[in-house]
């Protein structure tokens, strides 16, 4: 049986913008991500996910709204992760984990190389937010 992890993930929008973040670490180093991370134990989805871009990106975010839950099995675990549409509480971030950041629009979204994990939502987002 696969080891299972339980994540949230920000989908930050700025008008018709996403933000992906780049990995700076791990067997993933390099590829593309919703920023986000780990549920502590006893924390909310939205607390994970406000405490994580704190702690990712020396930023505060505002929940708007629950996107979707992913399930997606890697070779060594089993992710769920649940992903939120957000936006900044105001324009400034400091990368601190992440190697790069850039803003994409609906045109440049598969410009990147995105997780596995992500692939789907990144897919269905033009249609979701972006129109």
């Amino acid at each position: 049986m696969l080891k299972q992890i339980e994540v949230v993930a920000a989908v930050i929008q700025h008008g018709q913008n996403i933000l992906a973040t780049q990995r700076g670490y791990g067997q993933w180093k390099g590829w593309w991500e919703f920023p986000g991370g780990k549920l502590q134990p006893g924390e909310s989805h939205e607390q994970a996910l406000i405490r994580e871009l704190h702690e990712e990106m020396d930023t505060d975010i505002v929940i708007d709204r629950f996107l979707a839950t992913v399930e997606y099995d890697y070779p060594d675990f089993h992710l769920t992760m649940h992903c939120y549409l957000c936006h900044l509480s105001n324009s400034h971030y400091t990368l601190i984990e992440h190697l790069d950041a850039r803003w994409l629009t609906a045109d440049t979204l598969q410009t990147v190389q995105w997780l596995p994990a992500d692939e789907d939502l990144v897919a269905k987002l033009p249609t979701m937010l972006l129109t």
